[in-house]
């Protein structure tokens, strides 16, 4: 799947008027394997809700760095049960009490945080997409998120090819607190994400 600058913009100016769960829907057709990505982090069960409406059966690949907070793994369980998804779970080839050992958490301006980002998210990741060879790729990116994730769209293509979908990419907080609502979907604020420590900080997935 290839598309060239011209056609993402004109597909982004026509997806922009569906709703997230039709931008699903059509991303679903065009797709041989897609995949949705989640780490359970705030109005993730939104992506998921819109992801498994388009192909119930879709792969929900959860790369958990080990550090979620109980809450993150409470909210887990229980959209995972309501939704029926399929996941299939990535964690860390060291676990975190290993880590928390002979690193712990380091700062931003330690060097060594870019090891432990790469240990306990990238790495994770990399396998999953290895894996899964996906050729749509589901998240829930928003503008307004990060510098980065500003000059992306709806549809937008990497290197590899993958096309990445992001149906709330112009919802703002309120707006998902109502499509929640709506859908009956649980949300959770308490979460913690190791490897961004400020929260417009790109994590390095998406860069």
């Amino acid at each position: 799947m290839s598309y060239s600058a011209a056609e993402l913009e004109q597909l982004n100016a026509d997806l922009r008027e569906k709703s997230p769960v039709e931008i699903a829907h059509w991303a679903v057709a065009q797709a041989k394997n897609p995949i949705v990505t989640t780490n359970f982090r705030p109005y993730e069960a939104a992506i998921l809700f819109a992801a498994t409406q388009a192909k119930p059966e879709i792969p929900v690949v959860w790369c958990d760095t080990g550090y979620n907070t109980p809450n993150t793994y409470r909210h887990a369980e229980e959209v995972i049960a309501l939704l029926q998804l399929h996941i299939d779970l990535y964690v860390p080839q060291q676990t975190a009490a290993h880590r928390d050992v002979v690193m712990g958490i380091p700062q931003i301006d330690d060097p060594r945080h870019k090891v432990f980002t790469e240990q306990v998210k990238l790495e994770p990741f990399k396998r999953a997409m290895a894996n899964h060879k996906p050729d749509v790729w589901f998240t829930n990116l928003r503008k307004g998120q990060t510098a980065h994730r500003d000059n992306l769209d709806i549809l937008s293509q990497g290197a590899d090819g993958v096309l990445k979908v992001s149906p709330f990419y112009y919802w703002s907080d309120a707006q998902l607190d109502t499509f929640l609502a709506e859908h009956n979907l649980p949300n959770e604020h308490k979460y913690f994400d190791p490897t961004k420590v400020l929260e417009n900080r790109e994590c390095g997935l998406h860069a």
